[in-house]
């Protein structure tokens, strides 16, 4: 019998993907939002696809404030868009 693989949806494209092919943004019980790139800090997390127009399009349509039932400021989004940047560079 085949392993079962994990399936997330990104808040960006809303498609259904593997857990592994998504980054998880997560918000740390103090509050704090952060890329997890290895899926294991703890908090709330939601998915987003390794794509900045991903991104952008949570951004747009507040995914991210609904998922975390918080208000992000806007410094977060630069945040993790740079998060998102040097975690490619080091991931690629």
């Amino acid at each position: 019998m085949p392993k079962k693989i994990p399936m997330r949806q990104c808040v960006g494209c809303r498609e259904m993907k593997e857990k592994r092919q998504l980054i998880r943004v997560v918000r740390s019980p103090e509050g704090e939002v952060s890329l997890d790139f290895k899926g294991k800090k703890p908090g709330r997390g939601a998915y987003v696809c390794p794509d900045p127009e991903c991104l952008k399009k949570a951004r747009k349509s507040k995914a991210l404030e609904r998922a975390f039932s918080a208000a992000l400021p806007p410094e977060v989004y630069e945040a993790l868009e740079g998060q998102m940047k040097t975690g490619e560079e080091q991931n690629g």
